[in-house]
């Protein structure tokens, strides 16, 4: 669990500073039967007079006879700020994906993190360079209810291929279900109600325990993630994009090289995955999310 930590926003989410790194050693975990990109169980803290599990560093200690606050007082404000991925940008700019993840991960830079996961058509890659790294980070699926069964098979498919550890299955509230969408035809005439009730307050309410999410968000997917950063911030949480700048050349290379299992439903036209009612084929050339609505 989180602890709360008496200091000021300011103080408090200044990232932990950074010796220049070198590259990491890559070495199988022996355990999958895909090649993995970089095994490391995650490291120690930073040792530089971080706090030890949100990787940022603390005030010293206020001068004699300056007042301080009491210490049974809460800091409820957001976690991270504008400034925070702005930083975090700079500092990461230029990085190699895999090198970002190994000082993000290893140095606990992000607190408690977690990885949104829909076992999409592309998801495989997102998964396998963070199980590289550290098998344990939760992965949030979210179970609408109307998932295509070819894609609740990939999920156990990477799951043990991967070895990933705590995979969360969130479902929709089943009052509010009952309530809102009791026939479960909501999609064909409010989709953005039916995404509500089974996608976004259930992940709004699991993501309020961790200080960050990774995403595998793309520029090239959608001409209006032209400019996906890295870092974005999103009601005070950190959303970190490993793969905002990859191709769509650099992700299929990447599956190549190890042996990733394809999504099944990719070989049959669709480059983009979600809810079985929302997702269409896509005609080649078109967009590959023109098939999600």
């Amino acid at each position: 669990m989180r602890h709360c930590h008496v200091l000021t926003m300011s103080i408090r989410m200044r990232p932990t500073p950074l010796s220049p790194c070198g590259s990491y050693g890559m070495a199988d975990r022996g355990k999958s039967p895909f090649t993995l990109a970089g095994s490391h169980p995650r490291g120690e803290t930073a040792t530089t007079g971080g706090d030890p599990e949100s990787g940022f560093s603390r005030a010293s200690a206020s001068p004699a006879g300056e007042e301080q606050r009491s210490p049974d007082r809460i800091d409820t404000g957001p976690r991270y700020s504008e400034t925070d991925a702005i930083r975090l940008n700079h500092m990461f700019r230029g990085r190699d994906t895999v090198e970002m993840l190994e000082i993000l991960l290893k140095e606990n830079m992000l607190g408690d993190a977690a990885i949104v996961s829909s076992f999409g058509a592309e998801s495989a890659v997102l998964l396998h360079l963070i199980a590289s790294i550290d098998p344990t980070v939760p992965v949030l699926f979210l179970d609408t209810g109307k998932h295509f069964p070819e894609t609740i098979t990939y999920k156990e498919e990477l799951r043990t291929g991967l070895g990933l550890t705590d995979l969360r299955t969130l479902t929709p509230d089943t009052d509010l279900l009952a309530q809102k969408d009791g026939n479960g035809l909501r999609w064909s005439y409010d989709p953005d109600g039916c995404c509500e009730i089974r996608k976004v307050l259930p992940l709004k309410q699991a993501l309020a325990g961790f200080d960050a999410q990774f995403t595998g968000r793309k520029a090239f997917q959608s001409a209006t993630r032209t400019a996906l950063p890295r870092f974005e911030i999103e009601e005070g949480r950190l959303k970190v994009n490993p793969l905002a700048d990859w191709s769509k050349e650099r992700i299929d290379a990447y599956v190549v090289e190890h042996g990733l299992p394809a999504h099944p439903l990719v070989e049959q036209g669709y480059p983009s995955i979600g809810c079985s009612p929302c997702t269409t084929k896509v005609a080649p050339g078109e967009d590959p999310r023109s098939g999600r609505w």
